[in-house]
């Protein structure tokens, strides 16, 4: 297996543009074939070749295809078909940036995955996915300055307001102040800041920060061995007010209770890592 992560260099595109990812499963790889894609208030575009087959799955939706693709922000997780080998690579926008970019915020839908042909969307041809991906494996800095090069128009036309302004502020403040502070922290009505996100992102102000708080849980308990998890110490250091409220929580972002999740260690970051600057 294969992976690296990198920003954007263009300062314009990090602006919308979080990082760039890019994973790689060979023939060789063990591991688990039906991994679990957690909650992420984040868009991802997903550029793969066309026979590339992806798959997701909840309780109660199914998406399914071939080829690039969006993941838009989902409050479920997904459940993944990785049985076979495939190479991808990852857009990461910042949470809200779809608001703002004219080019691609009319595709914008919430908790679905939509096929796109990713060479016309961004005007340019078909062999662009080709020279992308037969070069993502070993000249990540090489792809990096490609990806860059291909969003730079996304970025020359956007539309920013109050609405997407105001979302820039909230996201930095969201994880370390309470959401009632919000308004008051931002001199401006509560009501306001509300509106104002959930227009931008889809999402509501909870909503988002419970997402936050998911990632950082689950980057520590990838760190750790499932035999020496304190789940009394985790729910205290992440605010939740006992150990059952920590219960219910993960059973309804990941459909798992903490054992079971200890048992099975499905999610992406367990069985793909935690994708670490490069």
């Amino acid at each position: 297996m294969k992976n690296w992560k990198l920003a954007p260099k263009d300062t314009e595109l990090a602006k919308y543009v979080q990082w760039y990812w890019f994973l790689e499963k060979e023939s060789s790889d063990s591991g688990h074939s039906w991994p679990k894609l957690y909650p992420d208030p984040a868009t991802h575009l997903i550029v793969a070749d066309n026979k590339h087959y992806f798959h997701y799955e909840t309780e109660t939706n199914l998406y399914s295809g071939c080829g690039s693709h969006l993941i838009f922000p989902h409050r479920n997780a997904f459940v993944m078909d990785h049985q076979k080998p495939f190479r991808i690579l990852g857009i990461k926008f910042k949470v809200g940036a779809f608001y703002s970019l004219e080019h691609l915020n009319s595709l914008f839908d919430i908790d679905t995955i939509q096929a796109i042909d990713f060479g016309k969307l961004l005007g340019k041809k078909h062999a662009v996915v080709e020279r992308l991906l037969s070069a993502s494996a070993e000249e990540k800095v090489a792809t990096r300055d490609l990806l860059d090069q291909i969003l730079t128009p996304c970025v020359s036309k956007v539309s920013e307001d109050r609405h997407s302004e105001l979302t820039r502020k909230v996201l930095p403040l969201l994880c370390t102040t309470s959401i009632a502070a919000l308004g008051d922290k931002l001199h401006c009505a509560q009501r306001t800041v509300e509106r104002s996100f959930l227009r931008t992102t889809g999402l509501t102000l909870k909503q988002c920060k419970s997402m936050f708080r998911l990632e950082n849980l689950l980057s520590r308990l990838y760190k750790q061995d499932s035999k020496h998890i304190d789940w009394r110490t985790l729910a205290a250091d992440y605010e939740f007010s006992d150990q059952p409220h920590l219960i219910r929580y993960l059973k309804s972002c990941i459909n798992e209770t903490p054992r079971e999740y200890a048992l099975k260690r499905d999610l992406t970051i367990d069985v793909y890592g935690s994708f670490e600057f490069t």
